[in-house]
């Protein structure tokens, strides 16, 4: 057998799946650094090497679409349903361009999260597909109702040829998969000394007055910066381009920089819904302050989640998009739960790909 080749698939749905994908690809590859990582993703080829810092190849490739959004929290469902439609009528060529692309690169294995294609591609070619996620496309879209079920039907009838499912935490049932091993929680790790990021971005506010704002790759079209006036003695850090330039607002543009690098030095994160997100800050211990998403079917899990984990708040919309932010005087509600998550996804995955290819290499 020649170099192994890990083929990874990954959702065309904001940065999320691409950022928690892309942090076991590269535990993957400091574990094991003779597999090829071939990610196929259209998320931009900088976001993946912020989490993966040894060579890969790049397919741009979108096979699912997620939902439709013109921000963080706006959905449009008629040009979800119709790009789906779309993606079906479609499959029988997007599968065989992807076969012939598989076969002609010797991959020996699919890592997907979580393009409900995936496992049809690893049929055809004749190689398993493992698959790794908190939720399948099909609970959300099965949520919807309507002409969204029968497009949740065939996503379930996909993802049921999948070989194996890594369930992260914070999930639904996903019961449409047949083998499933749960996992910990995945994500990056800071790459910086506190001290060198106080000093390079001019950070002077305590740990417990320095707050992360993040809204994903998408952001939020109406975050209320009018509000931060309200704490002139704080220092709120975001990676929004648009945010106004207020002198107690630090705007991270350098590229090399992820949400994660600042977690540290900051009292809590103010985030939308997000599994990456939520499960960076959970690895850190670091408490979560956020809003419901009723619109969103997965929303419900990660917000249990963090309940029962981790410390946090819950705002209402009106708290968040309304009022003065009173809450950041507020101290975080402590978890339901005592026992804590297992931290250890990233490296449990890559274990099992790993001791999958030495088992093909050796011909057990």
């Amino acid at each position: 057998m020649n170099r192994p080749i890990l083929y990874v698939a990954i959702t065309n749905h904001g940065f999320g799946h691409a950022t928690r994908t892309a942090s076991v690809a590269a535990t993957i590859q400091k574990l094991c650094p003779e597999i090829l990582l071939i990610m196929v993703t259209t998320a931009p080829r900088w976001l993946l090497e912020c989490y993966i810092e040894g060579d890969f190849i790049h397919r741009p490739r979108a096979f699912d679409l997620g939902v439709v959004q013109s921000d963080s929290l706006t959905m449009d469902k008629p040009a979800t349903l119709a790009k789906l439609q779309d993606i079906k009528k479609n499959q029988n060529s997007l599968i065989a361009s992807e076969v012939n692309f598989i076969r002609q690169n010797r991959v020996n294995l699919i890592l997907a999260d979580i393009p409900f294609l995936a496992p049809l591609f690893a049929k055809a070619a004749n190689i398993p597909c493992w698959m790794m996620s908190n939720f399948g496309w099909d609970f959300i879209y099965r949520d919807w109702g309507g002409e969204f079920i029968p497009i949740a039907d065939w996503i379930s009838e996909c993802y049921s040829q999948c070989d194996k499912l890594f369930r992260l935490p914070f999930h639904e049932s996903m019961s449409t998969f047949g083998n499933i091993t749960d996992v910990g929680l995945t994500g990056g790790s800071p790459r910086y000394s506190n001290d060198q990021l106080r000093a390079d971005w001019g950070i002077t506010a305590p740990r417990e007055k320095t707050i992360l704002l993040t809204f994903g790759g998408l952001g939020v079209q109406q975050i209320p910066y009018d509000n931060l006036g309200n704490f002139p003695h704080w220092q709120f850090i975001v990676f929004d381009k648009s945010a106004p330039d207020l002198p107690n607002v630090c705007k991270i543009s350098d590229k090399k920089y992820r949400p994660v690098d600042f977690m540290p030095i900051c009292g809590r994160v103010v985030s939308k819904p997000g599994y990456s997100t939520f499960s960076e800050a959970a690895k850190l211990d670091l408490p979560i302050v956020t809003i419901p998403r009723d619109d969103f079917a997965e929303a419900e899990f990660l917000l249990s989640g963090i309940v029962n984990y981790n410390q946090h708040q819950i705002l209402t919309p009106s708290e968040f998009f309304d009022d003065n932010w009173d809450f950041l005087h507020q101290t975080p509600q402590i978890p339901q739960q005592t026992q804590p998550l297992a931290k250890d996804g990233n490296e449990a995955i890559a274990h099992a790909v790993i001791e999958y290819f030495r088992i093909v290499r050796s011909g057990e």
